[in-house]
C-alpha cells in the first residue's frame, strides 16, 4: 500500500514523472504496470505495447512495467528504443494500448510514463490515471488467471513508411536540413524516416545518450537552441530542426538561425490542412498566438480553443473531428496520426511547404508573425496555495485595465484598448507558475513581463 500523497506526487494530470530512485523505482513502476494492465484488461484489451527512450533507467523500468502488466493477464509487446510518436504509431497500427517510458525534456535523473489506449487515445486523470492512483493506494485487485506473455517487435520501418505516406516530399526541391537531436530519440528516428527523400541531413548530436552531454533536450529553453542556431547557417542549411528527448516535439530555425515561433508553425500547418479540408475544425491551445485563430478563420476553418496538455488536446481532437491541433510548446496533433502528436510529422509539413516554393524560410514565414511574444517564463513556487495567491495578486494589480478574464487554464487576461493579453497558469508537471505574454510590439511585451514578474516574484 502507498500513500495518496506519494502517488499523486508523480502521477500528474496526464502522465507519470519523477526522479528515479527518489520518486519512482522499479517496484513502483511494476505496480503501475499491474494497475494499467488490470484497467486495460477490464476494458477488453489483450495486449499493451511498451516502448522506451535512451535514458539509462528506461530499459529496467519498462521491463518492470511489463512484469506488472503481465501479472494481470495482459500480454506485452516490447518495442525497445522508440520515440513517443513511434509508440503512438504502434498503438494505432497494432490497435492496442501503449506505454512510453520517457521524461521528455526533463534532465537525466527523471523518468516517467505516457500511457494511451488503443489507437493512441489518451489516458489522463479523468480517463484512467485517477483509477490507477486509487489502485496503488487501496491495493491492486488480485488476478487469479494465467499470466500474460512478453514478446518483442521493431516498428521503426513501419513508422517511417506511414509518415512518408502522409506527407509526400518526393517532388520538392532538394533541401539541406540541419537537425539537432540533442542526443535524444530523433537520432534514432530521423535517419530512418528521411531515408530516400530529397533531403541532405546535417546531423548534430545524433548519438543516443540519456545523460545529455551536450545540452538539455528541451528546445523550448532558448539556451538549448544556440548550437543549432550557429550550426544551421554554418552548414548552409535551408532549415534547422531541434527535437526534444523523446522526439515528439520539434522546433524550427530558419536559414539564418533565427527561431520560428511554434505558433507560426501551427498557422502554416493549419493552412495546409484547410486547403485539403475546407471548413474543418482546427484545435489550438490558449497559449498560442492570436495569429493562429486568425489564420484558421481567414482560411475558412473553425478555430477551437482548449487548455494546455496532450490528453486535453487529443480529447478535443476526437470530440470536434478536428484535422489538426497545435500548442505553443511545439506539440502538433494530426487526425491522420490517430489524433496524436508527432514532431517529425510537423517538420515534414514545413519541409513540404518550403520545398514547394523558392523563397527562403525566413521570407516564407514572415506573414505568420503578426505579434510579439514573451515565450514561456517560469517562476518556481512550491505550493499550490502560493501559486493561487500570486495569480490573484496579478489580477488585483491589473484590475482597472482588464477587459476580460478567462479561467479555462489558469487565468488568461485580455487588456483594454489593445490586442495585448497574458496567461498565468500552474504547471501540470513541475512546481512552477508559467507566464506567457503577447502584444502588438516587443516594447509592450517587455513592459508587461517586467510588471507581472514583479508581482509574481514579489520584487
Amino acid at each position: 500500500m502507498r500513500t495518496r500523497e506519494s502517488v499523486t506526487k508523480v502521477i500528474k494530470a496526464y502522465d507519470v514523472r519523477g526522479v528515479v530512485g527518489e520518486d519512482i523505482d522499479a517496484d513502483f513502476i511494476r505496480e503501475v504496470g499491474a494497475a494499467f494492465g488490470a484497467l486495460m484488461r477490464e476494458e477488453g484489451a489483450a495486449s499493451i505495447a511498451v516502448g522506451h527512450d535512451m535514458r539509462p533507467s528506461s530499459p529496467e523500468l519498462s521491463r518492470a512495467f511489463a512484469e506488472g502488466a503481465t501479472s494481470q493477464g495482459t500480454d506485452v509487446v516490447l518495442l525497445g528504443l522508440t520515440s513517443t510518436d513511434q509508440l503512438y504509431y504502434a498503438s494505432g497500427a497494432l490497435n492496442c494500448p501503449g506505454a512510453m517510458f520517457t521524461a521528455s525534456h526533463n534532465p537525466a535523473k527523471y523518468n516517467g510514463i505516457k500511457m494511451c489506449r488503443a489507437g493512441a487515445r489518451p489516458v489522463g486523470q479523468e480517463t484512467g490515471l485517477a483509477t490507477i492512483i486509487d489502485m496503488l493506494v487501496e491495493g491492486i485487485p488480485a488476478y487469479e488467471g494465467e499470466k500474460g506473455s512478453i514478446s518483442e517487435k521493431d516498428t521503426l520501418a513501419g513508422y517511417g513508411e506511414y509518415l512518408r505516406n502522409l506527407v509526400d516530399l518526393s517532388g520538392i526541391r532538394p533541401l539541406t536540413v540541419a537537425v539537432d537531436a540533442a542526443n535524444g530519440m530523433a537520432g534514432h528516428t530521423v535517419p530512418s524516416v528521411f531515408a530516400g527523400l530529397p533531403l541532405d541531413v546535417k546531423p548534430l548530436y545524433f548519438e543516443l545518450d540519456g545523460t545529455f552531454p551536450n545540452h538539455e533536450a528541451n528546445p523550448l529553453d532558448p539556451k538549448n537552441l544556440v548550437d543549432l542556431q550557429k550550426f544551421t547557417p554554418e552548414v548552409g542549411a535551408d532549415i534547422g530542426l531541434a527535437f526534444d528527448g523523446d522526439a515528439d516535439r520539434c522546433f524550427v530555425v530558419d536559414e539564418k538561425g533565427d527561431p520560428v515561433s511554434p505558433s507560426a508553425i501551427c498557422a502554416i500547418v493549419a493552412e495546409r490542412y484547410l486547403a485539403e479540408h475546407p471548413g474543418a475544425p482546427i484545435i489550438h491551445n490558449l497559449i498560442t498566438s492570436k495569429t493562429v485563430p486568425e489564420i484558421i478563420t481567414e482560411n475558412g476553418g473553425t478555430p477551437v480553443r482548449t487548455r494546455v496538455g496532450h490528453s486535453f488536446i487529443k480529447a478535443q481532437m476526437a470530440e470536434h473531428g478536428a484535422v489538426f491541433g497545435g500548442e505553443h510548446s511545439a506539440h502538433y496533433y494530426f487526425s491522420e496520426f490517430f489524433n496524436a502528436d508527432s514532431g517529425i510529422l510537423a517538420a515534414m509539413h514545413v519541409l513540404a511547404a518550403l520545398g514547394s516554393q523558392d523563397l527562403p524560410l525566413s521570407e516564407m514565414m514572415a506573414k505568420y508573425n503578426r505579434y510579439a511574444a514573451s515565450g514561456e517564463i517560469n517562476s518556481r513556487l512550491a505550493s499550490a496555495e502560493e501559486q493561487a495567491e500570486r495569480t490573484q495578486a496579478v489580477l488585483d494589480a491589473f484590475a482597472d485595465r482588464i477587459e476580460s478574464v478567462d479561467r479555462l487554464d489558469g487565468v488568461t487576461v485580455e487588456l483594454k484598448g489593445t490586442k495585448a493579453w497574458f496567461n498565468v497558469r500552474a504547471s501540470n508537471t513541475e512546481p512552477l507558475l508559467r507566464l506567457n505574454v503577447e502584444a502588438p510590439t516587443k516594447e509592450e511585451v517587455d513592459a508587461l513581463v517586467e510588471e507581472i514578474l514583479g508581482v509574481i516574484r514579489q520584487k
